[in-house]
């Protein structure tokens, strides 16, 4: 995947406010995202700044055409291709992609190839799928479990060469993360321990999956060091060695975690595997705000730009054997929030996506979504947006449940919404202002009452000239090109 340079974090000041759709956004573009810029969406009301041409033009690529095909809308000049389709695209071994694409990361392969690792997002015993991840001779942790990933390898010219299975027998693999010595951390977003759901095995670990070494793949490890639990998306920091993790989970809600490795230890390829258990620390996020008040959910920040301090407290057992990890801090402890989800490594820090947070979630004012930036640095993290609730999720333009979270080479970044509603992936340009690259046209539901399924998996190729993502049901992989410009 593209990387983008490290730039000054300019001004924290500068704030705008969207009307349409009860969002706030703040800092310069050089803050949020490298490259890239603050967050929102498109206006639906007159800001009282002038029209469009006043304030530099219509952001982005355009409206949003509809597909004769009903399964992918973009903007002029922009084409789709489906690499991977459950239950109508075979792997290499005979048997059909398998279902609930998820997380997915794009690496570069020979002769100007890419290899996409695809998470399948799949719970429970295999007999609950018509399509599981099969279980492929060496790659199994687990055989009772349906989930796991697959590699699918793309032409440079993007037409999809061949598909075999990553890993097998894991649960729930949703997000995950890249390392930047090129392999795939899948996470499993589950923790059944052997004897529930029929498992056979634990669960609720970080596997590694390298796209390039088959053989790698084999007699599949959890990094047990990484903790037991719910776990939905990890990154590394190149410099420090550190590791972070978000926790989607409730009752109580879900903690960010920091695994520091142990002294001497160096990342690489296979080294994770050599890791002891108890390795390193794995500890959990404790906020505090300007004034040096404990903060105990993310929920209670309400103003862009926000900055909390944070600490991190060593967890008691990351295994998790008699409680969960999140429930073994008292009340005061550590910081919460509801739905820790995407994260994407830039700019020296970690950004955090929360996807919503209701009345009955969590503490503090509800919302439809917030991104945070974590500077390891400074030990700050800072509200860089926040969505006010949507009241009408099948109204153009509408955006909630933010998901995954990727930095394009073209400036800006790239989420994916996992909302209610319409689903779409919203672009953002370096002013703040955001823009839809692609709504998700496969009506799952009826005509009368109609559903769309999430968004994932966004990624660009190396060379940024293709733009990857999933719609989880019924299980697609897309790969956009376009005439992509610096919006």
């Amino acid at each position: 995947m593209p990387t983008s340079s490290a730039v000054s974090p300019g001004n924290l000041t500068r704030r705008s406010v969207v009307a349409g759709a009860g969002i706030a956004l703040t800092g310069s573009a050089a803050v949020l995202a490298g490259a890239s810029g603050a967050l929102g969406t498109q206006d639906r009301e007159d800001d009282g700044k002038g029209g469009e041409e006043e304030r530099g033009g219509a952001p982005g690529y355009g409206p949003l055409l509809p597909d004769p095909n009903g399964v992918l809308a973009l903007p002029a000049g922009f084409a789709y291709r489906v690499l991977t389709h459950c239950g109508v695209t075979r792997l290499e071994s005979g048997e059909y992609t398998p279902a609930k694409h998820d997380g997915t990361a794009a690496f570069a392969g020979p002769r100007g190839r890419t290899l996409l690792v695809n998470n399948h997002e799949l719970k429970g015993p295999r007999s609950d799928w018509e399509h599981p991840v099969p279980l492929a001779e060496g790659l199994v942790y687990d055989p009772a479990a349906s989930g796991g990933c697959t590699v699918v390898e793309v032409s440079r010219d993007g037409e999809r060469l061949a598909e075999w299975v990553g890993i097998a027998g894991t649960s729930t693999n949703c997000a995950g993360g890249v390392t930047p010595w090129g392999t795939w951390l899948t996470c499993e977003e589950n923790s059944d321990r052997a004897g529930e759901n029929g498992m056979t095995r634990d669960h609720g670990y970080v596997f590694e999956v390298d796209p390039h070494d088959r053989r790698a793949n084999r007699d599949p490890k959890p990094i047990k060091a990484l903790g037991r639990f719910d776990h939905e998306a990890v990154v590394v920091d190149p410099r420090r060695g550190h590791m972070y993790l978000t926790e989607d989970d409730s009752d109580p809600n879900g903690l960010l975690f920091r695994w520091v490795p142990p002294k001497d230890f160096r990342h690489g390829r296979g080294r994770l595997r050599t890791l002891a258990d108890d390795a390193g620390t794995l500890q959990a996020f404790r906020c505090f705000d300007s004034g040096g008040r404990f903060v105990d959910d993310l929920s209670r920040a309400v103003r862009p730009g926000t900055v909390y301090g944070v600490d991190w407290v060593d967890v008691p057992d990351r295994d998790a054997r008699e409680v969960p990890v999140r429930r073994q801090f008292a009340e005061g402890e550590v910081t919460r929030a509801r739905k820790l989800e995407g994260m994407w490594w830039a700019d020296g820090g970690a950004y955090v996506v929360a996807s919503y947070a209701r009345d009955e979630d969590s503490p503090g004012q509800p919302h439809d979504g917030q991104v945070w930036f974590y500077d390891p640095r400074r030990r700050t993290l800072t509200l860089k947006l926040r969505f006010g609730l949507n009241r009408d999720p099948l109204a153009p333009g509408g955006l909630d449940g933010p998901d995954n979270i990727t930095v394009s080479p073209y400036g800006g970044v790239i989420i994916a919404e996992d909302g209610e509603g319409l689903q779409h992936l919203m672009g953002a340009d370096d002013r703040g202002r955001t823009f839809p690259i692609a709504r998700n046209e496969v009506n799952i539901g009826t005509a009368e009452e109609p559903e769309y399924s999430e968004f994932a998996g966004v990624c660009f190729s190396a060379d940024g000239r293709t733009l990857f993502a999933c719609i989880q049901e019924p299980g697609i992989l897309l790969a956009v090109t376009g005439p992509w410009r610096r919006p």
